[in-house]
């Protein structure tokens, strides 16, 4: 019996995460696995309501969940920052999901904005730092406010945080079996301290996996080929600054937020999974929103809980949906409503074999 925490959010996040319950119902009804949710409020509503990001008591409560399933945070009467930090990033450090995992797959039927390029193309997994770096929060002012005002935010960096990310990457790389190519996005050249212990750190846990090739690109580079020739990764390991940025760069070639997943991971612990979209607060309650990028996360967070073939059958179905019956991801424009998608992609994993 699986134990999955469910925050439905902020915006279109509540419509999302429907339609990722709906397919996760269905799903286990082919496969036969059991499950059990319990909700909670946190956003923006219960924030102005309470004060409140997330309470102490709801936090322990969340450390004995098997998974946490999240629509999206971020209200347009909350100032930015106060949601992220309180809600997503305490979530992120006191629950040690070290890891942010984002695939970038190009599903058959959904158009890529790169001439020429395929779902044989783009198929890679971005591995991200997800507690270190400078979403720690190091740092402050002095003279704030005034003429002479100084910020500094520091990029922390330990031998223990960037040696765990690197050998998850290299793990999960051998785990593919795709390429068996790990790439190490940095910028050794400028960031000459803290990229030093990745460039160091990266090279000796590699000895240990003589079977995955080791590859560097400084994070210009990375950009550049992920747009050129995004056929080059395989699986991209990188800090928690230049994740953000390239995932958001590879949302954008798979085709678009509506299809891009993410998974905030404890190997050990409680992780997270969402899309990363947003909460598009325009398109709330409007039934256009696309709840692809829910449903995928629901299939990353499957695969997490042990449930692969379960996993695969999600995934399968979404991409026999973009394939057959969207006529684009953008939001009103998919020929679809929110709910017909899941109601199409809930149909097909009964329907679309697991192995297709």
């Amino acid at each position: 019996m699986h134990k999955i925490a469910v925050i439905p959010g902020d915006g279109t996040g509540p419509e999302v995460v429907r339609e990722g319950l709906k397919v996760l119902a269905a799903v286990s009804e082919v496969e036969g696995f059991e499950y059990e949710t319990v909700e909670y409020d946190f956003g923006g509503d219960r924030y102005l309501r309470t004060g409140e990001a997330l309470p102490d008591a709801a936090l322990e409560e969340l450390r004995a969940v098997d998974a946490i399933y999240l629509g999206a945070v971020g209200h347009p009467d909350v100032a930015p920052g106060i949601l992220e930090k309180g809600l997503l990033l305490r979530l992120r450090f006191e629950l040690e999901q070290y890891i942010n995992l984002r695939p970038v797959k190009l599903y058959p039927g959904v158009d890529c904005p790169l001439k020429g390029k395929t779902p044989e193309d783009i198929d890679f997994v971005v591995v991200r730092e997800n507690n270190e770096g400078l979403y720690t929060g190091s740092g402050g002012f002095t003279y704030k406010g005034t003429a002479n005002e100084v910020a500094v935010q520091e990029m922390i960096n330990t031998r223990f945080g960037v040696e765990r990310c690197i050998r998850y990457a290299f793990d999960y790389c051998r785990r593919r079996d795709d390429e068996k190519k790990l790439t190490l996005c940095a910028k050794t050249n400028v960031l000459t301290y803290a990229h030093d212990l990745w460039w160091r750190t990266f090279n000796e846990v590699g000895e240990e996996y003589p079977d995955i090739e080791r590859d560097y690109a400084h994070v210009d580079a990375t950009c550049m080929w992920m747009v050129k020739n995004p056929e080059w990764f395989d699986t991209i390991v990188t800090c928690n600054m230049f994740g953000d940025i390239i995932t958001n760069l590879g949302a954008m070639i798979q085709g678009g937020m509506g299809i891009a997943a993410g998974a905030n991971i404890n190997p050990d612990g409680v992780s997270m999974f969402e899309p990363i979209g947003g909460s598009a607060p325009k398109y709330a309650g409007k039934d256009v929103i696309n709840p692809l990028a829910a449903i995928c996360a629901v299939g990353m967070m499957l695969e997490q809980l042990g449930e692969s073939k379960s996993a695969r059958r999600v995934e399968q179905a979404v991409m026999w949906v973009t394939a057959n019956k969207l006529s684009s991801l953008a939001a009103g424009k998919m020929g679809h409503s929110t709910q017909q998608v899941g109601d199409l992609v809930a149909q097909a994993v009964g329907e679309v074999p697991a192995e297709a």
